[in-house]
């Protein structure tokens, strides 16, 4: 028996070596990618980035772009947070990024310092992922991150696999808002004019602790500085030049998947709407969250996962997540102006088609899968619009 063993001992012993080199090496290229806290040098400037979880393999990185008067952990804190999102940051790390100097304990900028555009924050998205090593990923924004992130994925379709564009807006600001921005500018401290950008007057008269709140971090936890100059930026942003796809043109349109969200007390609702009638129908969701104010993802983080864990779902990942929140079913959309309906193909991986569904626990507004799903929506521009042109889902909930 001794010999025996000796011999299956002697044989084993070099794959047993052979098995542990590998898991080294498998080790330390995993690890070769530090969670915790980066600055990527840019032409632009650096740009600071948090990185949570370790990259699996091709699968994409969720990564997040924050608004004005916001970082992302005001941004994102909560939602990344909650419970329900514990699932998902299981299958995908995620990529925090602040804007250059508004990250906590950011060092004021020299004077004369030139803050990159709208379009050069872009611009330093693609150096991020080279710095993480990473070939794409799926995007979630916020308000002026919603608008970067856009432009990124305009300028750099195959490095985005989807998006998730919070309050975002589309166009450049107006001159009638130029000139208001600049009189409140005279009466008004920056922190209000923030606060009107993030939140609706319904939200801002009623929810006293919320405003407060986040008019604190924004006069204390800001670096006022450089606060001053990314407002300046964003509010210096020039339209996206997004088109609307027609058969046999090549529009300049987002590529992949989108979700477009804004919460039904939001200021930012008519330009979602605006975004919406802009972007691909076929590959666009705008969903309308009732009850909820500017900050969708701090309102009802449970519900905005929920429905962030469906869009997931519809791009092939995390085919086996409970669903526990919300209920599938098919609906009209809760507008009372025309709605339209037609079917709709969705994109696929080889890990197979995937449903979503969204709903506010007793009213469902769905998507449905199997290749084809129904889809309504509202246009109240015009509502003799002919039914047979695609449009985009727009889901309450």
């Amino acid at each position: 028996h001794l010999a025996i063993n000796e011999y299956k001992l002697l044989h084993i012993t070099p794959l047993l070596l052979l098995s542990l080199k590998a898991c080294n090496s498998i080790t330390i290229s995993v690890s070769s990618i530090d969670c915790g806290s980066h600055d990527v040098d840019t032409p632009y400037g650096r740009v600071h980035c948090t990185m949570r979880g370790v990259p699996k393999g091709d699968r994409p990185v969720i990564l997040t772009y924050h608004d004005i008067g916001l970082n992302h952990k005001t941004c994102f804190d909560t939602l990344f947070s909650h419970e329900d999102m514990q699932e998902i940051m299981q299958h995908f790390a995620v990529c925090h990024v602040d804007a250059p100097g508004q990250q906590e304990g950011a060092n004021t900028f020299s004077t004369g310092y030139e803050y990159p555009s709208m379009d050069q924050l872009a611009e330093t998205l693609p150096l991020v992922l080279k710095h993480f090593g990473l070939k794409s990923v799926i995007g979630m924004a916020v308000g002026a991150g919603a608008y970067i992130l856009a432009k990124f994925a305009l300028d750099y379709p195959a490095m985005v696999e989807g998006i998730v564009l919070i309050n975002v807006n589309p166009c450049a600001e107006g001159w009638m808002d130029w000139a208001a921005h600049k009189i409140t500018g005279w009466t008004h401290a920056m922190p209000d004019m923030i606060i009107s950008h993030i939140f609706g007057k319904e939200e801002i008269q009623q929810n006293h602790d919320l405003i407060a709140t986040y008019r604190h971090h924004i006069l204390n936890d800001m670096n006022q500085y450089n606060l001053h100059l990314f407002v300046k930026a964003y509010n210096s942003r020039r339209d996206l030049d997004i088109e609307r796809p027609v058969p046999g043109i090549n529009a300049r349109t987002i590529k992949c998947p989108s979700l477009l969200v804004v919460g039904d007390n939001s200021p930012a609702v008519d330009a979602v709407v605006e975004c919406n009638t802009k972007l691909d129908p076929t590959k666009t969701t705008l969903l309308k969250m009732a009850d909820c104010g500017g900050l969708p993802q701090v309102d009802q983080p449970g519900k905005l996962t929920e429905a962030f864990k469906y869009f997931i779902q519809g791009m092939g990942y995390m085919p086996s997540a409970s669903m526990t929140r919300l209920v599938r079913s098919r609906t009209a959309s809760g507008s009372s102006v025309t709605s339209f309906e037609g079917n709709r193909s969705r994109s696929h991986t080889n890990e197979g088609s995937r449903s979503r569904a969204h709903t506010n626990e007793g009213r469902a507004r769905a998507l449905t899968a199997d290749h084809q799903r129904s889809r309504t929506h509202t246009d109240t521009a015009d509502t003799s619009v002919d039914q047979a042109v695609p449009k985009s889902a727009e889901v309450s909930c």
